[in-house]
């Protein structure tokens, strides 16, 4: 790319920021190849039934998405719905506020 107030002298073969590797457009190696499979998302650990109150005083359904060292558990791992990691995630903050669940600190 050009910068600002500068022309590139196309006489002189520059290739301008890409340095010696010429063509940014040439062979890309194996990269292109390999294309990587999706694993299907783990769906059946953190199952929440229809019937489940996600509230800061239900203290083993907040461990459930708390890891080993006390870190809320993400929504890739826990397969719950956005609204309901959102929900899970003010009530483990606020069960943490009044000391009901660990706050993250690592046990040495």
């Amino acid at each position: 790319m050009f910068r600002r107030g500068e022309k590139r002298d196309r006489e002189r073969g520059d290739r301008g920021d890409r340095g010696d590797r010429g063509d940014h457009r040439g062979d890309r190696g194996d990269r292109s190849s390999r294309r990587t499979e999706r694993r299907p998302r783990n769906t059946t650990r953190f199952q929440l039934g229809n019937d489940v109150q996600i509230n800061y005083k239900n203290l083993p359904l907040m461990q459930r998405f708390l890891n080993e060292r006390g870190k809320i558990v993400p929504r890739r791992i826990s397969g719950v719905s956005a609204k309901e990691q959102r929900l899970l995630q003010k009530a483990i903050k606020q069960a943490r506020f009044l000391g009901l669940l660990p706050t993250g600190g690592v046990k040495k």
